[in-house]
């Protein structure tokens, strides 16, 4: 085993008191941020001492200790012990489960501020979600710290996810935005969706806001799917005709997420693949092979379906289609289709519509009796409108801006106020 392997193992053993365990198995594994930088981290699945076989390969045993560590900051990615049975000796504990006491290890731990970079946002019966923050204004995409706690204090499991940047890539700027200034756009974000009703087996049309992000100057807005994705893309958006179809039938092929990640690469930080630009040649021969795809898999579909982006993904170039016409469904049709980065060739692709198929079975919604115009008027006073720094992949910092959402809709056919969540 490698020198460095090895003292990361030993760092941990003893971190967290891990004397009644073995280690199983390890594996280093490789991602790239939103930042585009690219972390590495070891992997590891410590046994308790007195498991000798694993009775079911799919599932761990009870105690057993998940860990994921970055490899060059030494710091912990996550740590999980399994049905939140913990057989640490030595380990972390917080006798009083004292939050003060918490916050202070979580602040040793990932070197973060409490109160500016991170705050409390959940707390029940041992468990408890700190929410990224800057300054105290929310940020997205959300970073989140998970701890969980057994009856006696003792650590069951932590996990930090998302970036919590520093604060050189954050343009900080002073909230001026309001909703009297974004009116207009507010009633663009206005969309008729029908909604999937269960209980009443039918659609339910109503009026709801599409979540945007506006800059705090209001030259730019950042669409809400975007940054849930929170990831690079680049922007295709080309329609996808053809004359003739291709007969052969599209087998797909098998994918390999996890790929080897070699010591020296690790501890060199050498760039991961999925961090570099796809060309403009690439691009070309992506749409290619997408078109060559579509012509065999969906044939009749000429003209049916857009190119809106592509993106690397652990050795993989990512397209994501959607249907040139939209309904007002509340999901809309939408590929996934999976290029091969060595040869730029289709391996396999993810459709959606097994799970649109569920929208056939329900009735047809009522007739409209509002417009959007009407709607808009009756819970304009609902909209909100709140302080986020987002990150702008095109700038590649995070800009002040303000999240126009509403928690209510107008039913289309009633001019009912409802609650979204109820629907």
């Amino acid at each position: 085993m490698n020198a460095k392997i090895e003292e990361l193992i030993d760092f941990t053993k003893t971190k967290l008191g891990l004397h009644n365990y073995y280690l199983k198995l390890h594996r280093l594994n490789r991602n790239v941020n939103i930042f585009n930088e690219t972390v590495y981290t070891l992997c590891m699945e410590w046994f308790p001492n007195h498991v000798i076989e694993q009775e079911d390969d799919d599932l761990n045993p009870e105690g057993t200790a998940v860990i994921e560590i970055n490899v060059n900051t030494r710091k912990f990615e996550s740590v999980i012990f399994v049905m939140g049975k913990t057989y640490a000796r030595d380990g972390i504990t917080f006798s009083n489960k004292d939050i003060k006491e918490i916050v202070k290890w979580i602040e040793c731990e990932t070197g973060l501020t409490y109160g500016k970079q991170f705050e409390l946002h959940k707390e029940s019966d041992g468990e408890l979600q700190f929410k990224e923050c800057m300054e105290g204004v929310a940020v997205s995409p959300s970073g989140f710290i998970d701890v969980t706690l057994n009856v006696e204090g003792k650590l069951t499991s932590y996990s930090v996810h998302g970036q919590f940047p520093s604060k050189e890539i954050v343009k900080e700027d002073t909230y001026i935005i309001s909703l009297e200034r974004v009116e207009n756009l507010a009633k663009e974000q206005l969309k008729l969706i029908e909604f999937p009703s269960y209980e009443q087996n039918k659609l339910i049309p109503v009026y709801a806001v599409e979540e945007i992000y506006v800059s705090n100057d209001q030259t730019s807005t950042i669409p809400f799917e975007f940054i849930v994705d929170a990831r690079s893309y680049v922007k295709i958006d080309k329609i996808m005709y053809w004359d003739t179809a291709i007969m052969k039938p599209f087998e797909r092929k098998e994918m390999n997420i996890f790929g080897d990640v070699t010591v020296d690469q690790a501890f060199t930080c050498e760039p991961s693949p999925d961090s570099f630009p796809i060309t403009e040649l690439e691009q070309e021969k992506c749409v290619m092979a997408i078109k060559d795809f579509l012509r065999q898999e969906y044939s009749s579909d000429t003209g049916k379906w857009m190119i809106k982006t592509l993106h690397r993904d652990k050795g993989y170039i990512h397209a994501i289609l959607r249907a040139n016409s939209q309904d007002n469904r509340i999901f809309q049709k939408k590929l996934m289709i999976i290029i091969d980065a060595k040869d730029l060739q289709v391996i396999n692709f993810m459709d959606n519509k097994p799970m649109l198929g569920i929208f056939e079975q329900l009735q047809a919604p009522d007739k409209i009796a509002i417009t959007n115009e009407e709607a808009f008027g009756k819970i304009k006073e609902l909209f909100e409108l709140k302080p986020y720094y987002v990150y702008d992949f095109q700038q590649k910092q995070y800009i002040l801006c303000g999240k126009l959402d509403c928690h209510y809709g107008v039913n289309a056919s009633s001019g009912e106020i409802v609650s979204l969540d109820d629907l």
